[in-house]
């Protein structure tokens, strides 16, 4: 590939972070939670509307849990990466649309969709994390990284102002009608914005060891499936990787997900839970980019967990939002720090991995982070309809913080990468196509 194209294919694959980012921030975290709490549960006690989000939640990233590593290990060998995540777009723009359908007290069906919005974007992702490694050089996978999550945020936030203008600027009796058109531009500007990926990235080579002439997409995913666990032991130090991503993610997550929703319990307005989001959004950009550059400064796995101390600090504040002023300070705090984590672990998990094996390796990482999506979620759910509020179920987070930096501290990343390339060469040596 060219200098030219190298560089067009690496402007479309941000621009997918871009493109879906926006189910992240008016559908996953701002719009839909509140319209959730307050319109389709409207018959429920804030409490219950709280929990049964976060067992929505729970339900549709167990579901992707499931099938990515099936689909992951079908991609690889049939070639088929881009194929894959096109599929899973389709299915979550279809879903995110279907919620302009939701209306007062349908807060059963908000949940059936939002589970069909949230599979296509999971899914989706696996496959996007997973052309990551071919699009970028060695030297430049964490600014690359870092620099999709920056557009991510860009493209989240500014249609996320745009619905807020849309539902906050509108007569009263229009409210409900323009939240739910908000739903409608989330799709098409998820579908939109894809089409440059669809037109730039191009598909990575396919690999098929001997073992595998004559088999059938299906029964190579569990062959490879069954190879990967047999040979887990192969990759000591991305295993590690993984447990600790687990946990640290379970906060992360579980933030992400809940905020607005734990905001709205506590009595605050809309423009302040919403306004915050907002807030978010752009001020995460340049940390974004920042967090890529300390990489380069003072190593991956350490500005990793400069970010975990910082939302341990967070997660400690979040028992003591009284004041609306709190939920401000608290959000640019994490501002700071959540596009550079998840940015800086995806390009990490990318170096420790074989190319060849790249969307089977990153549905095992998107499962790690969607089992962790899990837990936390639950946890906070079950904490919240135990003591009838939810800021114990805060404190939690803590937990998870501490416990993955201090297992992300004992990851020995040269290791895993030196173990990474070794392998890679064999699969290229042993390709048969």
């Amino acid at each position: 590939m060219d200098e030219i194209a190298h560089k067009r294919a690496i402007r479309a694959w941000t621009m997918y972070d871009w493109a879906n980012s926006t189910f992240a921030t008016t559908i996953a975290a701002a719009v839909l939670p509140v319209y959730y709490s307050t319109v389709a549960s409207k018959n429920l006690q804030p409490h219950e509307a709280t929990s049964n989000w976060a067992f929505t939640t729970t339900i549709a990233l167990v579901l992707v849990a499931l099938l990515g590593p099936i689909l992951g290990a079908m991609a690889d060998f049939s070639g088929a990466k881009k194929r894959f995540m096109s599929i899973f777009v389709v299915v979550g723009v279809t879903g995110t649309a279907l919620l302009y359908l939701v209306k007062s007290g349908d807060w059963f069906m908000a949940s059936v969709f939002y589970i069909i919005g949230s599979i296509g974007f999971a899914g989706a992702n696996v496959f996007y994390d997973s052309l990551l490694p071919h699009i970028a050089h060695e030297d430049e996978i964490d600014q690359v990284s870092s620099r999709g999550y920056a557009m991510g945020y860009a493209g989240g936030g500014i249609l996320l102002a745009v619905n807020l203008v849309m539902i906050m600027f509108s007569p009263d009796h229009l409210t409900e009608l323009m939240t739910r058109l908000s739903f409608l531009t989330v799709s098409i500007w998820w579908l939109v914005f894809t089409i440059p990926l669809w037109r730039n990235v191009k598909e990575p080579p396919r690999r098929i060891l001997a073992s595998e002439k004559g088999f059938n997409p299906v029964k190579a995913s569990f062959s490879r499936l069954s190879n990967t666990f047999k040979e887990i032991k192969k990759y000591k130090e991305l295993t590690k990787f993984i447990v600790a991503f687990w946990l640290y993610n379970n906060g992360i997550g579980t933030i992400i997900f809940m905020a607005t929703i734990y905001g709205t319990e506590l009595g605050f307005s809309s423009t302040t839970t919403i306004g915050t989001l907002l807030m978010v959004q752009f001020v995460a950009i340049p940390f974004a980019f920042l967090f890529g550059w300390l990489a380069k400064k003072i190593g991956t796995k350490r500005s990793i967990l400069l970010s975990l101390l910082i939302y341990t600090l967070i997660a400690i504040g979040g028992y003591f939002l009284y004041k609306e002023i709190h939920f401000w300070l608290l959000g640019f705090a994490v501002a700071t720090v959540q596009g550079g984590s998840q940015a800086l672990s995806r390009s990490l998990f990318g170096r420790m991995m074989p190319k060849s094996k790249s969307a089977e390796f990153y549905s095992f990482f998107s499962v790690s982070e969607k089992i962790a999506g899990t837990v936390g979620p639950l946890l906070f759910g079950v904490v919240s309809r135990l003591m009838g509020g939810s800021r114990l179920s805060i404190v939690s987070l803590i937990i998870f913080f501490s416990l993955g930096g201090l297992l992300l501290w004992q990851v020995k990343e040269k290791d895993g990468i030196a173990i990474a390339d070794a392998e890679e060469k064999i699969l290229v040596a042993n390709d048969v196509m």
